[in-house]
């Protein structure tokens, strides 16, 4: 029986998940923590990553000295993070990670620096950069640290330079390297001209890693061979099996709004980043960085945990009582307010602990589908086939039937519940026998789950949204 493994990197752990390659049963997993971190400064050491995804592997009894070691393995990783290198692989500083928000001035600098601003980004890169992305983030480390600017000899997302660490090597893929800010989806190729806006002197060739080929190993980790990996959005993907027309809401610490498309797309709003996928298409994907962390935040001022918050929230009507929460609570990425805070808006006398903790959902809700718009919007064929609902908050009877309501058509949770490492998996096995993703995704039985029906309250949909729209555009 071939085994495969997954790795998941993801902000807050590592985990590993082992899989039959050739139907895609779990046999095995483990799991270890990173170390917590709070923006805007938000930053982990690389050698936490590595002591964690050990420590996951002799969980999971994954070891590459084991005859019975997996045929292959390949590692999702969150994207966008900075890991600055020596030319001989040094790390020179911790990572900052995609949350951190200190290069938000880096970010606006860099849009003004190219002829035609914003447009001229979202046709370069498919995307326009904000603090998230890599490249404002390697503009603040020369702005801030000279030193290590000096040393810089690689530039790594986080997922490479796992796959690194495995292979001797250094590579990347077209998923992850589409959310640097320096790599074109459309053209297929990286763009040293958008590096010389933060150093026209720096010859960049020589620290950006090889793009390798979706089903394409990036080598090999004693006997096991390691797959290409990708970032975690497109990780997720795979791990769902998504296909054009299906769109992904995800909601975790943060959340994210995604599909599959067969075009590479261009917002020049900057609200919708125009990634490839991990298979060859598209990822058209919004971000926002205020999710479930809003409505642990609320559970914590009310007393009660998770599920407490859930029964809270379905007693209160929709619309909260006129209450709208919008749960820019860490400053935001979509919209693009870096340095903003939540705010609470209808308060009056007869408000209750369920009004304010229906208003928690609703806010984050309204959020996330008022970026999904903008996704439609841009390829009106995403959502109109499967819409999955994922992250954390899947699990929350408040978040799924508040999200079907105001979605108002029905939305699959998935069986699955780590997706990042089942499309890692998916992807070593496809990469091991030389198969394509859908026929992985068929023998795995990737997208499967419950369906959720809009009720009642989705008569009130428009409205909440309006609600929220309005109030949210209130604050500039």
């Amino acid at each position: 029986m071939p085994r495969v493994a997954g790795v998941d990197s993801s902000t807050s752990a590592c985990k590993v998940v082992v899989r039959d390659a050739d139907d895609g049963r779990v046999l095995a997993s483990g799991r270890a923590p990173h170390p917590p971190t709070t923006p805007p400064r938000s930053e982990q050491h690389p050698d936490a990553w590595w002591g964690a995804f050990e420590a996951a592997c002799a969980a999971a009894g994954v070891s590459r000295d084991d005859p019975g070691a997996p045929a292959a393995i390949a590692v999702g990783g969150q994207q966008h993070g900075m890991v600055a290198c020596a030319a001989d692989g040094t790390v020179l500083r911790p990572a900052k990670l995609w949350n951190d928000t200190e290069s938000a001035p880096d970010a606006d600098a860099l849009v003004a620096a190219l002829p035609g601003g914003a447009d001229a980004w979202a046709r370069a890169c498919g995307s326009v950069p904000v603090a998230s992305f890599t490249i404002a983030k390697v503009r603040w480390l020369r702005r801030t640290e000279p030193d290590a600017w000096a040393r810089l000899g690689a530039l790594l997302l986080p997922h490479d330079w796992l796959t690194g660490r495995l292979t001797g090597g250094r590579t990347t893929d077209r998923g992850d390297a589409s959310g640097t800010g320096w790599w074109s989806p459309a053209e297929g190729r990286y763009r040293p001209d958008l590096l010389a806006l933060v150093d026209p002197d720096r010859d960049w060739a020589p620290l950006l890693p090889e793009v390798l080929a979706p089903s394409q190993a990036a080598g090999t980790w004693g006997p096991v061979v390691v797959g290409p990996g990708t970032g975690d959005n497109m990780a997720a993907a795979l791990g769902l099996g998504l296909r054009p027309g299906d769109m992904v809401l995800s909601l975790g610490t943060s959340a994210t709004a995604f599909g599959v498309s067969d075009r590479p797309t261009a917002d020049p709003s900057g609200a919708v980043a125009g990634f490839a996928d991990a298979t060859g298409r598209w990822l058209p994907l919004v971000c926002t960085l205020n999710a479930t962390k809003v409505t642990d935040a609320v559970a914590r001022l009310l007393g009660v945990d998770a599920p407490g918050l859930d029964a809270l929230a379905l007693e209160a009507s929709p619309g909260a009582g006129g209450l709208v929460l919008v749960p820019h609570l860490d400053g935001e990425r979509t919209p693009n307010l870096p340095h903003a805070a939540g705010t609470l808006a209808g308060i009056r006398s007869d408000i209750g602990r369920a009004q304010l903790a229906r208003a928690a959902v609703e806010g984050v809700v309204c959020n996330l589908l008022a970026g999904a718009d903008r996704l439609t919007a841009l390829d009106p064929a995403v959502g109109s086939a499967r819409t999955f609902l994922i992250g954390g908050g899947a699990h929350g009877a408040a978040y799924r039937r508040i999200v079907a309501d105001l979605l108002g058509r029905p939305v699959v949770v998935p069986r699955e519940d780590e997706l990042v490492a089942c499309g890692a998996a998916a992807q070593a096995a496809a990469v091991v026998a030389g198969a394509r993703f859908d026929e992985v995704a068929d023998a795995w039985g990737l997208g499967a789950g419950s369906v959720i029906e809009p009720g009642p309250g989705a008569h009130d949909a428009g409205a909440v949204r309006a609600r929220y729209a309005a109030v949210a555009a209130s604050l500039g």
